[in-house]
């Protein structure tokens, strides 16, 4: 790794260790990451020229930095190292040609710090030592996933010693999974349930067929990742929480929905002080993330008002600093409201689906 790079690493990890951030100190440095990486990324320092900025004309707000596309990744290779320095790949969301891109690191050091720091405060602020049940890919099979490897992660740095896979092929391993949380229950161990929001439809879905419901040790709590990219199937998210709270015996407070891209090295959440409720729930972001909600020209829009939502992301270090989404979404107090798909925009993981969104629309 580049001294420069190390240098702009140990000041993110920093941010992250002391989980604060203030705005100054945040632009301050954003335009730094910002400056590295038109040095070192070419194509994203050709999409800069085009608008007017480069080493010499550099951003003074957050809504200045150029925003890459989201699908871009697709397009170019991202990053600031050169492609024999890549040590971490995640394969992002296909087209429906099936073509995907790339989200290269050359460390898994911002990545790995920064989902544990949020995960610490957002999932386990109780403290609890928990017990992973996932319905997520497993990295065994899909290394490439960037939710397979933050949970993998999750798993061995804040579980008991103890974990367990159950999706495999779109196939849900049930009896081995029902296997486990009789054992956990036998033993009175909180688990942590994590799961897209299609693998939670299939799980509930089979425990309705058998009538069957289950009692989750008290402590225990689930995360839904979203993710219902190219199913007919669709379930809104109030009916999918009230569903799983009847279940699986969790309280709905204790369902939290994270957000994500692999496009990103960070994570959003339930703010805690939402989730007595399903929906509208306010996602909270790091210190080191922030977004925007922007119009159609790219332009920032007052809170409350539905835009395109923009990612500015410090642990984005190896790649861009800021991505320009097709989610909807509306800035609020204490956060990030999401409502959506852009219509006619490509299906993906980690979003709701288009009709609801023309639903609260209409």
């Amino acid at each position: 790794m580049s001294d420069p790079a190390a240098a702009l690493d140990a000041r993110i990890l920093a941010a992250i260790a002391a989980y604060a951030l203030d705005d100054d100190a945040f632009l301050a440095l954003a335009v730094d990451l910002f400056a590295y990486q038109i040095a070192n990324n070419r194509p994203y320092a050709a999409f800069a020229r085009s608008l007017g900025f480069d080493a010499d004309r550099l951003p003074q707000s957050l809504e200045e930095i150029p925003a890459a596309p989201a699908a871009a990744f697709k397009e170019q290779r991202l990053a600031t190292f050169p492609p024999q320095q890549c040590v971490l790949w995640f394969q992002t969301s296909g087209t429906t040609q099936g073509t995907g891109g790339r989200h290269e690191f050359d460390s898994p050091a911002l990545y790995e710090a920064a989902l544990l720091a949020s995960f610490d405060r957002m999932m386990l602020a109780d403290g609890q030592r928990l017990r992973y049940l996932l319905l997520v890919p497993d990295p065994r099979h899909h290394p490439h996933s960037s939710l397979g490897f933050m949970m993998d992660v999750v798993a061995e740095w804040r579980g008991d010693g103890e974990h367990g896979w159950y999706v495999s092929d779109d196939a849900l391993a049930l009896e081995p999974f029902l296997d486990d949380v009789q054992r956990a229950c036998s033993e009175d161990r909180p688990v942590c349930l994590a799961t897209t929001a299609f693998a939670l439809v299939a799980l509930l879905d089979a425990l309705a067929s058998a009538s069957s419901t289950l009692s989750l040790p008290r402590g225990s709590r689930i995360m839904e990742t979203g993710g219902f990219k190219g199913r007919s199937r669709i379930v809104q998210r109030d009916d999918l929480y009230r569903e799983a709270a009847h279940r699986l015996g969790v309280p709905i407070s204790m369902i939290v929905a994270e957000y994500g891209m692999t496009e990103l090295s960070s994570q959003y959440y339930d703010a805690l002080e939402s989730r007595s409720v399903t929906e509208p729930r306010v996602k909270r972001a790091p210190p080191w993330l922030r977004s925007l909600v922007v119009d159609d020209q790219g332009r920032p829009v007052p809170d409350g008002i539905v835009g395109s939502i923009r990612h500015i992301d410090l642990a984005n270090r190896g790649s861009v600093i800021a991505v320009d989404t097709e989610d909807l979404g509306a800035a609020v107090a204490g956060g990030l409201v999401l409502l959506g798909r852009e219509p006619g925009a490509e299906l993906r993981g980690c979003s709701l689906d288009a009709e609801t969104l023309l639903r609260r629309r209409g």
